[in-house]
């Protein structure tokens, strides 16, 4: 058992009873559509396990639970062993998906695999956005120094702006604790609210630092800088520099919307600070979640960098899939990175392994479209697009694997 863990059922929800949207017009809506398409055991236990939850797919936590355990434990070609793991088995095909709970051996066997200093044990996540939602009108493209390119966009403050944003954040209601959850901090990655406490000018000397960026329209000297980082190759999410927090979700966006620019912004993912177990899936993995350097090991799950529980078993589908491949001697199948399932994988195997953290499924991970239109009949168009892919896909590999 984990400190996080009650009951002795496969796929115990620890946290939210929710698997989220259900409309296909929201990202993991479409991915839990994607996973049914490939007969998920996960979203088929929730749908006959669902409880009323408006748009989303909500479950019997303990139905659900109980449902998947036997479903595996009547399976015919399906062993159970109620043991812990310490060593990695030597046979191939081998998937992990020890979870973010991984126990310290394991933990400790997987750092001797994957490299010291690839796993991480904690956390801390600034909040992402998308480029389409940022006032542009406020914000512009800078470098610090002029040194490199104009890598960062800017949103420049002035002294009114931004002790109203220093007064908010600091009475910012945070997130509660779990119980096995310390609140420990390190230095390099304190949560903003908690460095903004130290002093009135403390973010103005931090991350907010306006020395040597100049708007290119404006004489007057910004009192104070957030600075967003491009989190994509594509360009269509933005990471806010230094802000990783742990204020809760409604109070994130209430208090960051305050900043010029970000009045509108969309927040694909909100910060977090918590205890967590993942790899650097850019240096490690191929897009089939197979070790780069260790054929026939594959990774699943929250451990290789995916935030939530229909994007940790959308991963559980794609390394079984390619296990699968590798079993029969086939070469392993990358999804298109059209599909929701193929966007999450390209964009952990391929993020900045600089500055890798985990995230959920959203449109913008998703290729553009080749035309300009509304935000919801863009959704809806990527929606489309991703289905008649899959399907395509799904024929192709059935075909190969049969």
């Amino acid at each position: 058992m984990t400190p996080a863990h009650h009951g002795s059922f496969f796929a115990e929800l620890v946290c939210s009873n929710s698997l989220r949207a259900i409309s296909m017009h929201n990202a993991v809506g479409l991915l839990k559509e994607e996973m049914r398409l490939l007969d998920s055991l996960i979203v088929r236990c929730a749908l006959e396990t669902r409880i009323p939850a408006g748009g989303a797919l909500a479950v019997d936590r303990e139905e659900f639970a109980r449902l998947v355990t036997r479903i595996l434990e009547n399976h015919p070609l399906v062993d159970i062993y109620h043991e812990e793991i310490t060593d990695l088995p030597e046979e191939r095909p081998l998937i992990i998906a020890s979870g973010p709970l991984t126990s310290p051996e394991l933990a400790s066997s997987l750092d001797r695999l994957t490299g010291l200093g690839k796993l991480y044990f904690f956390d801390a996540a600034a909040p992402i956005l998308t480029y389409e939602s940022i006032n542009m009108e406020k914000a512009f493209f800078a470098s610090r120094y002029d040194k490199g390119g104009e890598d960062y966009l800017n949103c420049p403050m002035n002294k009114e702006e931004y002790e109203l944003f220093w007064s908010e954040l600091i009475k910012g209601e945070p997130a509660e604790r779990k119980e096995f959850e310390k609140e420990k901090f390190f230095e390099g990655c304190m949560p903003i609210e908690v460095l903004a406490k130290r002093g009135r000018d403390t973010l103005r000397f931090g991350p907010l630092k306006p020395v040597g960026i100049s708007p290119p329209s404006s004489e007057n000297k910004p009192y104070a800088v957030v600075q967003l980082r491009k989190d994509n190759r594509e360009g269509t999410l933005y990471n806010m520099v230094g802000f990783q927090t742990r204020l809760k979700w409604p109070e994130q966006k209430r208090i960051f919307s305050l900043i010029p620019g970000l009045e509108k912004a969309e927040f694909v993912r909100y910060g977090v600070m918590h205890r967590n177990i993942f790899i650097n899936s850019p240096l490690l993995l191929n897009p089939s979640l197979e070790m780069k350097d260790h054929r026939g090991i594959f990774f699943a799950g929250q451990i290789t960098g995916v935030e939530g529980y229909v994007e940790s078993a959308a991963t559980g589908i794609i390394a079984g899939i390619n296990a699968c491949c590798r079993a029969r001697g086939e070469e392993t199948l990358i999804f298109p990175e059209e599909t929701a399932m193929g966007a999450l994988t390209h964009y952990i195997t391929t993020a900045d392994p600089q500055d890798f953290q985990p995230m959920n499924i959203n449109f913008g991970l998703f290729p553009g479209l080749p035309f300009k239109t509304t935000k919801q009949k863009r959704k809806r168009f990527l929606a489309e697009r991703s289905i008649e892919i899959l399907s395509r896909f799904r024929k192709k590999f059935h075909k190969q694997l049969a």
